[in-house]
């Protein structure tokens, strides 16, 4: 996929419109770091301090300062000035001041990869993983998958189970972050399809699988992501997905501030 000139417009978003950005962290030069904390709140960056691993905190902190960067393109004010409550299972969300617009937004980070899904009012998850061949087993797909899930990777050539299992892994990583339910919603309450994508919820989860949006992409052989949105007409909803570069991320920060 395709990353976009910076010049390029960015549609805006509504409650039928989604944007997905990601970061591929190894295009992030070492000049970039200090620029990225700096688009942080203290408190992102007393926690980004506290990671024992310098991967994990540098993906804290590109996945934090894309996010508020996104979030500053729609609203424009300081990426810094946003504010969050800790939501259901402590999903993070926006502290809204009076005339700003419904934003809703969720991140995710892997080793090499962040991402942020938004939009306006409505539900939405996104999860990255890094496709691990060695993680990837039938044995813990039988434990947490539900069955239809369990028997499309049975089906698979070994060739493809590695990307297959991923796909299933954050299609249903990313629709546990959309319900907000966290470790309470069992795996296998649920079943997600890829061709088409769609999902399919137990009764006892009270969910119409037909008022979900799904989407995959592969940032990079390496990486699987997915995002879920919960919306009543999910078929009327328009998606803008790519990756971004480090130095857009800057100069749209530094254009959000600009512009207030």
């Amino acid at each position: 996929m395709t990353v976009p000139n910076l010049l390029d417009p960015i549609p805006p978003i509504s409650t039928t419109a989604v944007r997905v950005r990601w970061l591929v962290l190894e295009s992030v030069a070492a000049e970039h770091w200090a620029a990225f904390a700096a688009l942080l709140d203290d408190a992102e960056r007393a926690r980004a301090a506290r990671f024992h691993f310098e991967r994990d905190r540098q993906a804290y902190v590109a996945a934090h300062a894309l996010a508020r960067t996104l979030l500053s393109v729609e609203a424009p004010r300081p990426t810094s000035d946003w504010r969050f409550v800790e939501g259901v299972q402590g999903k993070p969300e926006i502290v809204r001041e009076p005339g700003m617009p419904p934003l809703r937004f969720n991140l995710s980070h892997t080793h090499g990869l962040v991402a942020v899904a938004m939009t306006h009012a409505h539900d939405l998850g996104i999860d990255v993983e890094s496709i691990d061949a060695g993680r990837a087993g039938l044995d813990f797909a039988e434990r947490v998958f539900a069955p239809a899930e369990i028997a499309a990777l049975r089906a698979v050539p070994p060739e493809a189970f590695a990307e297959t299992f991923y796909a299933i892994w954050t299609l249903k990583e990313a629709c546990i972050k959309a319900l907000g339910g966290g470790l309470s919603v069992p795996l296998d309450a649920f079943a997600v399809s890829w061709d088409p994508l769609s999902v399919q919820f137990s009764d006892t989860l009270g969910e119409d699988g037909a008022h979900w949006r799904l989407f995959r992409a592969t940032p990079t052989p390496a990486h699987a992501l997915a995002l879920a949105l919960r919306h009543p007409e999910p078929a009327a909803v328009t998606l803008d997905a790519t990756g971004i570069r480090p130095q857009d991320i800057l100069a749209l920060a530094a254009q959000a501030g600009a512009n207030l």
